[in-house]
């Protein structure tokens, strides 16, 4: 192979959408506020499930032959990955100064290696279960008024049901194929206001992928769609918070309530709730009602930048004791941990997590990308203090210490 076809190439957006390489510009990633060069290690070709999206406003980068780095006549281009991956770098990019945010994804590093489209990422977790090939399939629709024929007037269902056909969202479609992880959306409210939060945006911020329900369910209607889901589907799981509500633990009393109904009827699967935890008293409810497993939304160990970012009503060290309760009476704990490279990875933050993992022994990590336009994520929170010690680095260090740690993208079946 030539040494050409060995190298990591630039790509670029022309006006038309095509996306092409630019010969001679070697291709880079971003971290934090930082654009380096991309290693071969850094790299696996582009996932087939993978989209890939252009960035508006921001002209892609690369780095010429004597070494300068420089914006491309064209517009950066990044991959949003399927789940169970994990990025390393953003795309490199110089931003114009009348550029509006960027929509919720997470946007990934693509350059052209060995003659392939590749992207900056490691695959973090394998769950056959997770792939996109098992969902939006042409019986979906079908499938949805079965369960709305079944379960007529459940309010819940008319929920998930929109989500499923309109946002495409896989948890909500499992209610219908009868299968797996299903949600069960109950709140309206949230005691966070999440910079990037999914489900709801102010107006000048930017569009949500998801629309928050506007009601509260009874216990009646959660314990229906439970008890429904529970008995029928294999590896069945049905969660509280979902992309499309608020807090769960702020209907503790009517998730409480359902999750008594549902255990009254049936012991089968799995009941797991995800949650940012904050409100110790509603985690307390629910766990003493038989909460299986509970997934702890967090994007930092460290008082300051959790603050920065949840901006609640609430603070880490709520979250810590709901944390401790749920641990203490035999429940399940995984972090769902929103992911930013040149964040994340940096020395105090691996630091402060080494010290949150020696207090508080949970079960598993799920990486998560966080989506998010980069500028104003770094814009929001506290400046860096340490170095960037890099997302494998971060990794293998927590393995390192916490060998019993689990780390991966997604909520596992827990068998009891």
């Amino acid at each position: 192979m030539s040494k050409q076809n060995e190298a990591i190439t630039a790509v670029y957006a022309d006006e038309d959408g095509n996306i092409l390489d630019a010969p001679g510009m070697r291709g880079m990633g971003r971290t934090g506020r930082e654009n380096i060069l991309l290693k071969p290690e850094d790299l696996i070709p582009l996932p087939e499930s993978a989209d890939l999206m252009l960035l508006p406003d921001r002209l892609a980068v690369g780095q010429s032959a004597d070494g300068e780095t420089m914006p491309i006549s064209g517009l950066a281009v990044a991959a949003i990955l399927p789940a169970g991956y994990t990025r390393l770098y953003m795309p490199a990019y110089e931003r114009a100064e009348e550029a509006q945010r960027l929509p919720l994804y997470g946007y990934t590093a693509v350059v052209v290696y060995k003659d392939e489209l590749c992207c900056a990422a490691v695959y973090t977790d394998e769950n056959e279960k997770w792939d996109p090939v098992h969902y939006n399939t042409k019986e979906l629709a079908k499938l949805v008024k079965r369960t709305k024929k079944d379960l007529p007037g459940n309010r819940i269902v008319e929920q998930v049901g929109g989500c499923s056909l309109k946002w495409h969202c896989c948890t909500a479609q499992n209610l219908f194929y009868r299968r797996w992880e299903c949600g069960i959306p109950t709140s309206p409210v949230c005691n966070a206001n999440c910079f990037g939060c999914i489900s709801l945006q102010p107006a000048e911020c930017c569009p949500s992928p998801q629309e928050r329900i506007k009601f509260r369910p009874t216990p009646q209607e959660i314990a229906e769609v439970g008890i429904y889901h529970l008995s029928v589907a294999p590896d069945g799981i049905v969660s509280f918070g979902q992309g499309c509500e608020g807090e769960p633990s702020l209907a503790a009393d009517n998730i409480a309530a359902g999750i008594q109904l549902i255990r009254a009827k049936t012991k089968k699967g799995q009941i797991n709730m995800n949650s940012n935890a904050g409100w110790t008293e509603g985690i307390k409810k629910i766990v003493d009602a038989g909460l299986d497993s509970l997934r702890v939304s967090i994007i930092s160990a460290r008082d300051e930048a959790y603050d920065a970012y949840y901006r609640a009503s609430y603070h880490l060290d709520d979250v810590k004791a709901s944390i401790r309760y749920a641990l203490d009476h035999g429940v399940y704990v995984s972090l769902n941990l929103l992911y930013f490279p040149g964040f994340n990875d940096r020395e105090e933050e691996l630091a402060a997590w080494q010290a949150f993992f020696r207090d508080l022994p949970v079960q598993m990590i799920q990486v998560r990308n966080l989506n998010i336009d980069p500028d104003a994520f770094l814009d929001i929170m506290p400046e860096p203090q340490g170095k960037i010690l890099g997302t494998r680095h971060f990794i293998a260090a927590l393995h390192e210490e916490f060998p019993q740690l689990v780390i991966g993208s997604f909520s596992h079946y827990v068998e009891s």
